[in-house]
């Protein structure tokens, strides 16, 4: 990142965190220059690119000013209150009829899983996977089948290490997607039959692995900001033989929310005095609002008892189905697990990442795809303030590409999806998102698009249909 970009995050950073309020003056350039020791010309870049965003505003002969804010605040939605009990798990039907009828390319996707694949550097990616391939040993496309790439666990090990996060390579499997690396965590930590915790509201594939492998699932109450409530967790542990936690600190799916550090640090405290492993699905963590990734929950990790789990798919490549487990003192378990179902994911696709993260171009890319999804969500709350029916309440992430709407009670969200199917739009709603299907008047919408007017058109569209 060049100084002016680093010096305009530090700026817009300040904005988001209203240290810096609408109408306040940012420092002039002499100001500037004397606090931070750096050129007139960096900082007119710097307050250029604020502009261009539109997080600022020039006064002839007075300076720059913050923006007014760029998005109302719409109510946060309801903290879930689930029933303290264990349930058998059966959502694939319905998750199946619903998703299954928005596989229409002409749909406006609000309810898929993906960000649009022109977020993505794909022709760059394509590129590096040839001369990869070409310069491969031969030797090599066995040697590592079950471990992974050893290039590529190298470069992963080093973003842990940048994070502040230690992981060995020798740690590391690279599977096929997070899914891949999800399930295998849960088949060497649970049986038939075995309890798991799960957020509330949880993703729907979680709830599909728990039905696969016949578990039972506890919800946890989750806050649609910061996350899973660990007293709430605590009790849960205290009355129940949970046997592993299924649980996204980092830009929930659905909700988007985000625990705090303290939050993440005490959640992997308690789980360790239960000695109760935490399967950490951290896709969304590259995809973050401010100037630093939040640390994983693994960051606090000192018994090995936190399976991190990740992906390219959500941030560099999706259909590349490249991810990984950090599986701690499972991490054999894990590797036997791997050998025993897909023995090996493709080595062109490993290839080809490994190779793209070495040209340093992986940084780049998710800059300015977190810029575009920053401003896609601003989009998305406006369009919801204005056209929404009275009563809706939204969340407001700081990262990731969903947003999590209660819609009024006496929307019927299923209905819903139906009519806006009609009208070209798929939305995901609320049904598929617990095990006992009660966030019926809840949708999850995704933002991460390519064109903004488009995302824009659809939310007043879905709007007008809530209020039908």
């Amino acid at each position: 990142m060049k100084l002016y970009e680093r010096y305009a995050d530090e700026i817009a950073d300040l904005i988001r965190q209203q240290v810096l309020r609408p109408g306040e003056r940012l420092p002039s350039v002499r100001q500037a220059r004397s606090q931070r020791g750096i050129s007139p010309s960096t900082i007119f870049e710097a307050y250029c690119l604020l502009e261009a965003r539109g997080l600022i505003h020039c006064r002839p002969r007075s300076g720059y000013y913050v923006n007014a804010t760029k998005t109302p605040r719409t109510p946060e939605p309801t903290t879930a209150a689930p029933a303290n009990q264990s349930t058998p798990v059966a959502v694939s039907e319905l998750v199946f009829e619903v998703l299954g009828s928005t596989r229409n390319q002409q749909l406006v996707p609000l309810g898929s899983a993906f960000a649009s694949p022109q977020l993505f550097p794909l022709d760059k990616l394509a590129r590096a996977l040839t001369p990869a391939m070409r310069q491969l040993p031969p030797e090599q496309l066995t040697e590592q089948l079950t471990l992974g790439d050893e290039a590529l666990r190298r470069q992963i090990a080093l973003r842990y290490s940048v994070g502040g996060t230690r992981v060995e390579p020798g740690e590391l499997v690279i599977t096929n997607g997070a899914m891949e690396a999800l399930n295998l965590c849960l088949q060497v930590t649970t049986q038939p039959g075995d309890v798991v915790v799960v957020e509330s509201p949880a993703f729907y594939a979680a709830l599909q692995a728990l039905e696969r492998l016949q578990l039972r699932a506890v919800e946890v109450a989750t806050h649609p900001r910061t996350g899973v409530d660990v007293d709430s967790l605590a009790r849960v542990l205290q009355q129940h033989p949970v046997k592993a936690c299924w649980l996204m600190p980092n830009f929930q799916n659905p909700l988007g929310s985000l625990m705090p550090v303290e939050n993440k640090q005490a959640l992997v405290q308690l789980l360790a005095q239960h000695q109760v492993p935490l399967i950490e699905d951290d896709v969304y963590g590259e995809l973050y609002f401010g100037l630093h990734r939040p640390p994983p929950a693994k960051a606090f990790d000192t018994q090995g008892l936190v399976l991190h789990c990740s992906s390219f798919s959500k941030s560099l490549a999706p259909g590349y189905r490249v991810g990984w487990v950090a599986a701690g003192r499972y991490a054999e378990a894990v590797q036997r697990a791997k050998l025993m179902t897909s023995l090996s994911t493709a080595i062109p696709s490993q290839q080809a990442i490994a190779s793209y993260l070495h040209t340093g171009g992986f940084d780049r890319h998710l800059r300015q795809m977190r810029l575009r999804l920053e401003d896609n969500a601003s989009v998305a709350l406006r369009a919801i303030a204005k056209h929404f029916p009275k009563g809706t309440k939204v969340t407001r992430p700081q990262g990731g590409y969903f947003l999590w709407v209660e819609l009024p009670a006496t929307v019927d969200a299923l209905a819903l999806h139906q009519r806006a199917l009609a009208q070209g739009i798929s939305v995901a709603p609320g049904h598929l998102f617990s095990a006992d299907r009660r966030f019926a008047h809840h949708l999850r919408l995704n933002y991460g698009h390519h064109d903004a007017d488009a995302l824009r058109a659809a939310l007043q569209k879905l709007g007008q249909l809530c209020s039908a």
